[in-house]
């Protein structure tokens, strides 16, 4: 009996849902419209690489003045015909400015002569907050471990396939970078996720990351500020850079 009287209580809650969405289905459609918020306009840029109106340019091609040596000297890189290549020995480079939650467009280029293999070809690294590297390398026919060719989140996070160009080609990342969050007592509340498109090719999807890279042991979060410089790696390579702009989310 308390059986049968649960049934039909719950056709009879079922045959009300569906009624009451026929009810609203059936009224005025502006009940279900938003206005405000406004979204911003901005312009998009030309082609999808360039830069829309409302990023901020890191590197346009003119000069490193966005950029600081470790030393937060001017950067020591080298800059030519719009390019800003690694000048091997003289260290990192980090923004002036701190970011945190951001879509970052960058576009970079191994070497065209190939020397070394597997993590000594083409090597450098983009950290965001200066704590999470996704990994730079020429990583077209150079077998390295998977964790730690192109795409990945060094150390952490294998790309979900290899999309590189060949050595001396110009090649691109687009990433959606979500910052950690932290409790007053340091203890992490959520992590940091990241998106990352490899010549358009989906290699990151939303991944959570375990903590900042490290080179030996495992990955741990530490508290750091809500917003922290973007870090270009000196890694003995000459690897070159250009078009590098960022969107604060």
């Amino acid at each position: 009996m308390a059986q049968r009287f649960v049934l039909n209580f719950f056709f009879l809650f079922s045959v009300y849902a569906v009624q009451a969405q026929q009810q609203l289905r059936q009224g005025d459609p502006r009940l279900t419209e938003v206005w405000e918020p406004e979204p911003k306009v901005i312009t998009p840029g030309k082609t999808s690489v360039d830069a829309p109106s409302d990023a901020i340019v890191l590197f346009g091609g003119q000069d490193a003045s966005a950029w600081a040596s470790k030393d937060n000297g001017a950067a020591k890189w080298k800059v030519e015909g719009g390019i800003l290549t690694v000048a091997p020995g003289t260290g990192e480079i980090h923004t002036k400015q701190g970011f945190g939650d951001c879509q970052l467009h960058v576009e970079w280029r191994t070497p065209a002569e190939v020397k070394g293999d597997g993590q000594g070809r083409g090597n450098s690294g983009i950290f965001l907050m200066g704590r999470y590297e996704l990994q730079v390398l020429d990583s077209y026919k150079n077998r390295t471990y998977s964790n730690g060719q192109a795409g990945s989140i060094y150390k952490q996070l294998p790309p979900l396939v290899n999309a590189s160009r060949g050595p001396g080609e110009w090649q691109t990342y687009d990433v959606i970078f979500i910052a950690p969050r932290f409790n007053e007592d340091g203890t992490v509340k959520s992590q940091a996720r990241i998106t990352v498109l490899h010549n358009g090719v989906l290699v990151q999807n939303n991944a959570s990351l375990s903590g900042g890279t490290q080179y030996i042991g495992i990955a741990t979060y530490e508290k750091h500020g809500d917003k922290e410089p973007l870090v270009l790696q000196d890694h003995g390579n000459p690897t070159s850079f250009r078009n590098i702009w960022i969107r604060p989310l």
